[in-house]
């Protein structure tokens, strides 16, 4: 590795993405409102740092990304205005650096920085994997972060999933002691939708289309999707939750468009999106593609749009394609 001149090395530029800079289409934290209120007393409490539990795929990220989406557009409390959230990955933090000659831990650097630089959150999602003992690795860098948490040096929010909070998280009561959890909940139908209906401009910038139709007809459709991708439709063992396995149906939809050379989504994409759908048992497809056609027989006749009948044998062989 190439020495370094410490004066000129960042880790947080070097390896951390600021999100307070980062450009958004549209809030990343739509409907999280009281979560994103949450974190924020915990980062104003002194010698706190926040610790976000949850199943994967709820949203966890996106409540941090909201925070920082919020300060850059200064709608935050007067004292937490002028911080910047920088994401670093866990992994980044191993090993050390060249610095003058010498041999730095990259975990040390990080915790000096800090120091010089009072308005800076640092988030580090998968915070489990910075306990030492863990059975994939010898990371033991929450050691090294203790002091400048306990000091208030150091703001944090972590991010885990319930089941690696329970594993990790919780034997090590003296990193567990700086953090405050904030537990982050499913959202339901009605909010899921709500959170597809907000995140459209943002797929459609990423993407180049546009979905076709207005408000109501979207609404529908997202309602769709989301009752597609209820609970017990979910294939076990997928990371299937809301809102994150009804991102998967709206994207796709999206993806049939693009496949068709379309530049807007259309009815029959999403009807193919949950056809093709592998977070969706065959019974459920089979059931939700008969209430959509129901749904949208007389919308579908106006544009001339014939829905395909669906068996599960269709579904089987389109699995095994796969």
């Amino acid at each position: 590795m190439n020495e370094m001149n410490l004066d000129n090395f960042s880790v947080l530029k070097q390896y951390g993405e600021d999100l307070t800079n980062k450009v958004y289409v549209t809030n990343p934290a739509i409907a999280r409102e009281e979560e994103i209120k949450r974190l924020m007393l915990v980062l104003m409490t002194p010698e706190k740092s926040a610790l976000l539990i949850g199943k994967p795929g709820i949203g966890k990220t996106a409540i941090v990304e909201g925070l920082a989406y919020l300060i850059g557009k200064k709608q935050v409390p007067d004292v937490l205005k002028d911080y910047h959230i920088i994401k670093i990955n866990s992994t980044s933090l191993l090993g050390t650096v060249q610095v003058q000659g010498k041999s730095e831990l990259i975990i040390q650097l990080l915790v000096n920085e800090l120091k010089q630089a009072p308005k800076t959150i640092l988030f580090i999602d998968e915070i489990h994997t910075l306990i030492g003992g863990r059975g994939d690795g010898p990371m033991d860098l929450a050691n090294i972060l203790k002091p400048g948490l306990d000091r208030g040096d150091i703001k944090m929010i972590g991010a885990t999933t319930t089941a690696e909070y329970d594993t990790y998280i919780i034997r090590d009561r003296a990193f567990l002691r700086r953090f405050e959890r904030i537990d982050v909940t499913e959202p339901d139908e009605a909010t899921t939708t709500k959170i597809l209906l907000g995140s459209l401009p943002k797929i459609e910038k990423q993407t180049g289309i546009h979905m076709k139709y207005n408000g109501y007809l979207n609404e529908l459709l997202m309602e769709s999707i989301v009752s597609a991708t209820s609970e017990f439709k979910r294939v076990y063992g997928l990371s299937a939750m809301y809102p994150d396995v009804a991102f998967s149906v709206l994207t796709g939809a999206f993806s049939q468009a693009l496949l068709h050379n379309k530049t807007e989504v259309d009815m029959l994409d999403v009807y193919n999106a949950i056809f093709e759908s592998k977070r969706i048992y065959p019974d459920s497809i089979v059931k939700e593609l008969d209430a959509f056609r129901e749904k949208f027989a007389k919308f579908a006749e106006q544009e001339g749009i014939i829905f395909p009948v669906i068996t599960i044998d269709q579904i089987q062989k389109n699995d095994e394609i796969y």
